[in-house]
């Protein structure tokens, strides 16, 4: 440790610091934001300061910066009201000197707030007469934050007995002239730092951070974030045996927390891996800060002031391999592509040299650069606040070449930003890439542009901005979440099979986290009154009141929420019969949002629409998956999709597929009335809303249809014939007409069962499809038939294929049924889901 000794001559000398023993810590905004977490901040100086010289680098008090900023913007623009936030300025320092010190040590410290409030009002004054503010008046006016924090503290570490030496940082850290970002002279700082230091026998010193002088003494600052600067600054000028920054977070995450829930602490990092996730938007770390450290080989620790027992991150020249490819995830928003494209680029040499000399002439900073080996075009990432001016003096550039037509007109593409996977340990790893794109290509996530460089540290996807939040969560699924897929299930219909999903999905969530790895998470309900969305999840058990608490429903409000909403692995649930609502499905697999449709509408409207939903979900990365349209959860779409894909043929299809018409013709004895049979099945649940659907046959229609399109044919609803036992006068009228006029034709229904009876024969209501042509119709079978033991509301389907050629191919059991139903349904949520 420095000491200053003086010999028998009397003549001072010093001894060099012992730098193993000098440590830096800095205490960012939210950790100095008032007098209580000062008070925190002071607790941990105590604890860490033991026998080691610390150096203390503060930031201003919590949002001073941006009040310092936003009073002299006001007083530029002629407004009076900068002399109201000037009040709360001083009154905010004012009152954290009050909270801090005891009242009898207040007093000096107190005038010189006051002094230095003066100050201030007297700069923004001037910048009101004026109506200007330059940026070196912008760099004093900001200082202030830092100077008054760190006076405040050192008073607040003095009065708690800690004495503390306070230092003015311009009287260490030289930069240029360039305000606002102003650099750093390492040289003649290095000088200062050294020679303050070993002449001062102090054990603690508190500085401000952010702030520097020029060489002639005028005020610069760092950049916003610079306090982090300051403090790598110093520990690289003392050779510190460790930086310590001091913030409101546990460390470096995998990714923000505030997009991602399941984040991870990154125990330990490289300077180059921190590096890249400072520069791609990581918040924790202000993004110079390493390279002084790291020349020194300086360990940094990211601590929480708020939880200091917590471990932290350590960032240091080679991390402790953990097993993972990749360290973590980071975006950078608010950025434009810049093109420059043309025939008369390719083989020419140069203008990639005058493309980055005209934008470093106009000092804008170029994050991502990217060019296809064509020659034929280069593309460059610039911030969204330069990109007007990027344009200008890019097109001013090539002005002759444009005019020439050898190059085209700069194109500018806005609303982008930057997602970048970071690691070390990528280059050891082959497949990193391809498992990126992947899983951005499931969700829809559009790449604009990509660029990883030859360190293989770093790859970068340019996306919308849109995306972000989505594309982070399924990269950190990814990469990160070997627990659980997380599916997001949006859910229209809540009648009794919708209940039954819920209450299924319930039963379900233990076995699905640890058996199928994912998680099914309910984010949206709604049924014909009201519409909820929680993105944090709906309970399965108490959804009625939450959904009460919903807003009235809307169809077109709750799709285009689901497409706001744009979660990863999403699944939207269609239970209704709403001809309306199967209408959005192309909307939403637009958005690669997944569609499981238990409403026929879609699947047995036109053969157009129908084909265009396919190929949607083929080209968007989803699923539109169908599979209660027929058979409620009998495996029957599946079953003939696997005969399909594995090179079978169908060709002739026999079935009863309506639950409903079998329950009612097998109840049906004569002893009661045709129409009581069939209320007693739409009361048990087996019919549609309206049993006419189901009775008419057209139901059925709709099964043998989609099969028959499944199995790759071309048809529509007119191409089937129907020979339909019902009478004309049961099918016009409401509900409770229909069920009067089969009273009425009782005599009617009887007749056809008693001719059935009287040839030994059941009746069934049969649907079949053989070769191009499809038929539904009431029959007598006898018991040669399959369908003749068919009971209760079971379904049957017999494929008749080339490997099935005599003997078909049964699929048999219940095909109507709430609980059944919402299993099928189940089943292709997990299909959807990609298990």
């Amino acid at each position: 440790m420095g000491k200053r000794c003086i010999p028998d001559n009397g003549m001072a000398f010093i001894y060099i610091f012992n730098s193993l023993h000098m440590q830096v810590l800095k205490f960012g905004g939210s950790s100095v934001a008032n007098a209580e977490n000062i008070n925190k901040v002071t607790e941990i100086i105590k604890n860490k300061k033991n026998n080691t010289r610390t150096i203390v680098v503060v930031s201003a008090l919590g949002g001073i910066t941006d009040l310092l900023l936003k009073t002299a913007t006001r007083a530029e623009t002629n407004d009076e009201s900068y002399k109201a936030l000037l009040l709360e300025i001083e009154n905010k320092h004012l009152q954290a000197v009050k909270e801090l010190i005891p009242v009898q040590q207040q007093s000096a410290l107190l005038s010189l707030v006051k002094k230095n409030c003066n100050e201030i009002e007297d700069i923004c004054n001037g910048i009101f007469l004026l109506r200007e503010l330059s940026a070196r008046t912008r760099d004093r006016i900001v200082s202030y934050g830092e100077l008054l924090s760190s006076q405040i503290i050192a008073a607040r570490l003095n009065a708690a007995g800690l004495i503390a030496e306070w230092k003015d940082a311009r009287e260490i850290i030289e930069t240029d002239s360039n305000h606002g970002m102003a650099a750093v002279n390492f040289a003649a700082t290095d000088k200062k730092a050294r020679a303050y230091f070993n002449a001062n026998d102090s054990a603690l010193f508190i500085i401000p951070g952010f702030i520097a002088a020029d060489k002639n003494q005028i005020t610069t600052t760092l950049g916003r974030g610079g306090s982090d600067y300051t403090a790598a600054i110093l520990a690289s000028a003392v050779d510190a045996s460790v930086l310590e920054i001091w913030t409101d977070v546990s460390g470096m995450m995998t990714a923000d927390p505030r997009l991602v829930n399941n984040i991870k602490l990154i125990p330990q990092i490289s300077y180059q891996e921190a590096m890249e996730l400072s520069h791609f938007g990581a918040k924790v770390i202000y993004p110079p800060t390493i390279q002084p450290v790291m020349k020194k080989g300086i360990p940094v620790w990211i601590k929480n002031t708020f939880a200091p027992e917590e471990a932290g991150t350590v960032i240091k020249n080679e991390a402790t391999a953990t097993g993972t490819s990749i360290q973590g995830i980071s975006s950078i928003n608010n950025m434009v592509l810049l093109s420059l494209e043309g025939s008369g680029m390719v083989g020419i040499p140069g203008f990639s040299k005058r493309l980055f000399e005209a934008l470093a002439n106009a000092s804008i900073n170029v994050i991502l650069i990217t060019q296809g080996s064509s020659e034929h075009s280069i593309c460059v990432g610039v911030d969204e606040h330069a990109s007007a001016v990027a344009k200008e003096v890019v097109d001013k550039a090539f002005a002759y070449e444009i005019e020439t037509g050898k190059v085209d007109p700069i194109i500018l593409e806005k609303q982008l930003s930057i997602v970048a996977i970071v690691g070390d340990n990528m280059k050891n790893h082959s497949g990193i890439s391809g498992k990126m794109f992947a899983a951005l290509g499931r969700n829809g996530v559009s790449v604009r542009a990509i660029a990883q460089g030859s360190s293989e540290r770093n790859i970068s996807a340019v996306i919308n901005t849109a995306d972000v939040k989505k594309a982070i969560n399924v990269l950190h699924e990814a990469f990160f979440e070997t627990t659980y897929r997380q599916v997001n299930l949006f859910i229209a219909g809540l009648g009794n099979v919708g209940q039954k999903l819920l209450a299924q999905l319930q039963q379900q969530k233990q076995f699905l986290q640890e058996h199928l790895r994912i998680q099914v998470k309910v984010v949206g309900i709604a049924n014909s009154k009201k519409m909820y969305v929680n993105e944090d999840g709906v309970d399965f058990i108490n959804w009625q009141p939450e959904l009460e608490k919903g807003e009235p429903m809307n169809l077109a409000a709750f799709t285009a929420a689901i497409q706001a909403k744009n979660l990863r692995n999403s699944v939207f649930a269609d239970i209704t019969a709403n001809d309306e609502l199967a209408m959005t499905y192309g909307d939403l697999l637009q958005k690669s949002i997944s569609v499981v449709a238990c409403n026929k509408v879609a699947a047995s409207s036109s053969y157009a629409y129908y084909k265009k939903l396919k190929g949607l979900a083929t080209e968007f990365n989803c699923q539109f998956l169908f599979e209660t349209n027929v058979g409620a959860g009998l495996p029957i779409i599946g079953t003939l999709k696997d005969l399909l894909h594995s090179g079978d043929q169908i060709n002739r299809i026999q079935a009863v597929l309506s639950g409903t018409l079998n329950f009612v013709f097998n109840n049906y004895d004569g002893t009661t009335s045709f129409a009581s049979v069939v209320k007693q099945a739409q009361d048990e649940g087996y019919t549609e809303p309206d049993p006419r659907l189901d009775l008419s046959g057209k139901d059925v229609m709709r099964k043998i249809m989609i099969l028959a399109r499944e199995s790759g044919e071309q048809m529509e609803m007119e191409d089937i014939s129907n020979n339909s036992f019902m009478p004309e006068s049961c099918m016009t009228g409401s509900v409770a007409d229909f069920y009067t006029a089969m009273e009425k034709e009782e005599a009617h229904f009887k007749k056809i069962l008693d001719a059935a009876k009287a040839a030994g024969k059941k009746l069934k209501f049969v649907a079949s499809y053989d070769k191009g042509k499809a038929a539904v119709g009431l029959q007598q079978v006898d018991e040669q038939s399959d369908f003749y033991h068919l009971y209760g509301k079971d379904n049957v389907v017999l494929f008749y294929t080339d490997r099935y050629p005599e003997q078909p191919l049964v699929i048999k059991g219940a095909g109507a049924g709430a609980e059944v139903t919402a299993s099928g349904v189940f089943a292709d949520i997990i299909r959807a889901a990609g298990v």
